[in-house]
């Protein structure tokens, strides 16, 4: 089994809000994957960081995250995706849910993983999704 975690964690983590034990006390023994998705999204931080020493420190931070197993984006994944996508909008949801999000939810979903987030109002609602929220 292994767990995917969501970016708002490891910014937290970054932050010094959430402590790499706090992350562990979910994910156990289990191996953690980091996402492409993930990647872009905190290499976004990066570039728009307002100083050279918050810039330094999320960059510290990313490069620690990139020694993880990384997770590829394939052909199957954007079928589950767009299974996703789709499954939401006839919900109702419509555009209401982030584009990154379902990336990350159909990779967890591909690969059987547990996905860890602080946003359970984002991914509550993924059909197969195995959520788990962080301070619950």
């Amino acid at each position: 089994m292994g767990y995917l975690i969501d970016t708002c964690i490891w910014i937290d983590v970054e932050r010094g809000i959430v402590s790499p034990a706090d992350v562990a006390s979910y994910t156990g023994n289990d191996s953690v994957y980091i996402s492409p998705v993930t990647l872009a999204e905190l290499g976004y931080g990066v570039e728009m960081a307002v100083s050279e020493e918050i810039k330094q420190k999320r960059t510290s931070s990313l490069e620690r995250l990139r020694k993880k197993p990384l997770l590829i984006i394939d052909d199957s994944t954007g079928l589950i995706f767009a299974r996703l996508a789709a499954a939401l909008k006839k919900s109702g949801r419509g555009s209401s849910f982030r584009i990154q999000d379902i990336w990350l939810a159909s990779q967890a979903i591909q690969n059987n993983f547990f996905f860890l987030t602080k946003n359970k109002k984002d991914f509550e609602d993924i059909p197969g999704l195995k959520l788990v929220v962080f301070g619950e």
